[in-house]
């Protein structure tokens, strides 16, 4: 803990070892989605998450992503979950309706269920950028998990 102008901070942990985390892979635009899932468990392997502790599950599209959440949240199985789509802009504006409900899912789901959810869901205009963030993207996903699981522990145990 530091201490800012005598406030007591809590300070970001980002030591995985004992969070069980849930992952959720959408299957649209897999290329992308399977390298932020490397970056992903890559990182969170980094970060002392074991192997064991970890479940991936797959849905066929970012909309879907919220209801997997949801479910997993729900189990109390998972100190956080991560989500893991891609969203290319295309011709019609059916971009912005999965972008937006994709990602307004996403942050319902956290609210309501108390556990921390690492949106992943890259919304990006064409092939070339997803793919030059996805690795960036999933590595950070897995480091939110993590930070958030802990930091929520970390106030759990001030009370």
């Amino acid at each position: 803990m530091a201490r800012y102008d005598d406030i007591l901070e809590l300070e970001p942990v980002l030591d995985g070892a004992g969070l069980r985390i849930g992952i959720i892979m959408s299957r649209f635009n897999v290329d992308v989605c399977e390298g932020l899932l490397a970056a992903c468990a890559a990182e969170l392997r980094r970060c002392k998450v074991r192997p064991a502790d970890m479940l991936l599950v797959t849905v066929p599209g970012a909309l879907e992503i919220a209801l997997a959440a949801q479910k997993m949240a729900a189990s109390g199985r998972f100190d956080a979950v991560c989500a893991l789509g891609a969203v290319i802009r295309g011709e019609t504006y059916h971009f912005e309706v999965v972008s937006d409900q994709s990602a307004a899912g996403l942050a319902q789901v956290q609210l309501d269920t108390g556990v921390p959810v690492a949106n992943g869901v890259l919304t990006t205009d064409d092939d070339d950028q997803a793919q030059a963030r996805m690795h960036q993207k999933g590595a950070d996903v897995a480091r939110v998990a993590i930070e958030m699981a802990n930091l929520l522990r970390a106030l759990d145990d001030r009370n």
